[in-house]
Parts: structure tokens; C-alpha cells; sequence
């Protein structure tokens, strides 16, 4: 377990938030170079029993190494592996190296997700002091939240350049999109997203970074909900989650389980998968309460 920083020394907080940030901008254009030629499957699955890819696995020890070395982090915890790695002292960093690699198969969007949490791990969304992700799109661009605030960069020869600094979710949303298939969703958020279809227009891509991205930028709301196959949902709280519930609150918008913010789940175990619900505030009071 890390020594964690004392709650007083803010300045150090927010030296280490931005160097894990420009640690990951640095690495960007290097990792998605590295995805050519190692879109294969590896041979085993990750702590959650998903099926490796030659990507993941190159992504996370390249992270790992980066990350693990900035003075101030304690702990590195990957989805790819079943325990963080001790570094030293600091803060504790959660990192889905490569989300949305299946999309690699097809040659879609993937990305990259960090949450720095002050806490030793697991540990709940409240502990967060930082998150962030990676889009590796056409351009390579970066979402970052600290405290109440998020901005998002474009990253060029790892470096990040502004393109908009403390915006929020617009005010008028105009997409949906929803993960697993509908003949397994509740019939509750069946009706949820009967009446979505008929306000919002469907944008779904399969990578959580770029179904996020499109609620950031147009408003609207992002779904992965409890399904028959997966009472327990399949987004990894301390991976996914917690850190794209953050970042949506300082955004103005919300999170949800269904039940509660996302950042009040419980973290009783490191690889916890819980069900998503994220955007417009509005939106996620519509939810029904029998989900």
C-alpha cells in the first residue's frame, strides 16, 4: 500500500496531476504507432477474463514504465493486470491502456484512460483528484479534469495544445449511445432508450473514449447498462468508470449506476465491473428507478 501525499500540499497535487498528463500526451503518438502490426490476439485474458490483444498488452508495459517513474506516484493498477505495482510514495493511478481494443479487429476508434486517485486502491470516485483520456483518432486529442474544471487538447509530437479550457456539456443535447444488445436490457431502460430515440440521434462506436467524446461535444447521453448476461454490468469501476464520472462532473454533466453517482460505488475489489449511466444532468434524472 502507498504512503499517500498530505491533503495540505495542494501545489505538489497538481504538479503531479500534470505530469501524469503530459507523461501520457509524451507517449501518445508513440503508442498509436505501436498499434500497427500488433492488432493480434495474445495468448490469455486480462484479471477481468476479456481476451487480450498483442496492443493491450505492449500499451500497458509502456505506461507502466512511463508512469511509474514520476516522482510523487505510489501505485500503477492496469486493467491488464490482477494487482497495482508498488512505485514508491504518492498518489495511485488506474489505467485502461488500451479501451476499446476489440475495435482494433474493424479498425475503429480506441483510446486511453487514466484516473489519479488519492487513496490506495481500490478506492472510491470521491478520492479522485484528477482523470483523464486519450482519443486516437484521426488527430490524437486528450480530455483533462482536475477539480472542477476540464479542458481538452490536441496532442502533436506529444505535445498538448488547447482547443477548449473549462467548457461544459451544451445545454441542448443531440446524441445517444448504448452498449450491449437490447434484446438483454431491462425493460426499463428499454423504454429509457424508446424515448431517447425519439429526442436524440444514435452515436455509437464500441470504444468508451469515443462514445463519451460525441456526449462531451454535442450533449446527450452514454449508456452501458446492467444486462441479462451481466447482472453486475461490464464497465470496471476503477477503470473506466470512475475516471469518465469525474471528468463528466466537471463538465456540468453526471454519472450514474443507476441507483446512485457513480462516484459514490463502493470499491471493494480492484476489477469490480458495475452498469454506466453518463451525461447531460438532466438526462440522468430521467432515469427510471426500477433499473
Amino acid at each position: 500500500m502507498s504512503e499517500q501525499l498530505a491533503p495540505t500540499d495542494a501545489d505538489r497535487y497538481d504538479r503531479i496531476v500534470d505530469e501524469v498528463f503530459e507523461t501520457v500526451a509524451d507517449a501518445a503518438p508513440e503508442l498509436r504507432d505501436a498499434i500497427c502490426g500488433r492488432r493480434g490476439e495474445a495468448d490469455g485474458e486480462n484479471p477481468s477474463g476479456d481476451q487480450q490483444l498483442e496492443a493491450d498488452r505492449w500499451f500497458d508495459r509502456l505506461l507502466a514504465d512511463r508512469l511509474g517513474g514520476i516522482d510523487g506516484v505510489g501505485a500503477y493498477a492496469s486493467e491488464e493486470r490482477e494487482d497495482p505495482i508498488d512505485c514508491g510514495s504518492g498518489v495511485s493511478l488506474t489505467v485502461d491502456p488500451l479501451d476499446g481494443s476489440s475495435n482494433l479487429v474493424s479498425n475503429n476508434l480506441v483510446g486511453t484512460i487514466v484516473g489519479v486517485y488519492d487513496a490506495a486502491l481500490p478506492a472510491a470516485g470521491r478520492e479522485m483528484i484528477g482523470a483523464g483520456y486519450v482519443v486516437y483518432g484521426p488527430t490524437i486529442t486528450m480530455i483533462q479534469a482536475r477539480g472542477e474544471t476540464v479542458a481538452e487538447y490536441e496532442i502533436v509530437d506529444g505535445e498538448r495544445r488547447p482547443l477548449r479550457e473549462g467548457f461544459e456539456l451544451p445545454d441542448d443535447p443531440t446524441v445517444f449511445g448504448f452498449g450491449g444488445g437490447d434484446d438483454e436490457w431491462p425493460p426499463a431502460f428499454q423504454r429509457y432508450a424508446d424515448d431517447a430515440r425519439e429526442e436524440l440521434k444514435l452515436r455509437y462506436g464500441g470504444a468508451l473514449v469515443g462514445d463519451v467524446n460525441q456526449v462531451l461535444r454535442y450533449g446527450g447521453v452514454f449508456a452501458y447498462p446492467t444486462l441479462q448476461s451481466r447482472e453486475e454490468g461490464k464497465l470496471r469501476l476503477q477503470f473506466e468508470a470512475n475516471p469518465i464520472a469525474y471528468i463528466a462532473r466537471a463538465a456540468g454533466g453526471a454519472a450514474s449506476d443507476g441507483d446512485r453517482s457513480i462516484l459514490d460505488v463502493p470499491a471493494d475489489r480492484l476489477h469490480k465491473r458495475t452498469p454506466l449511466y453518463v451525461g447531460n444532468e438532466k438526462l440522468i434524472r430521467e432515469l427510471p428507478d426500477d433499473l
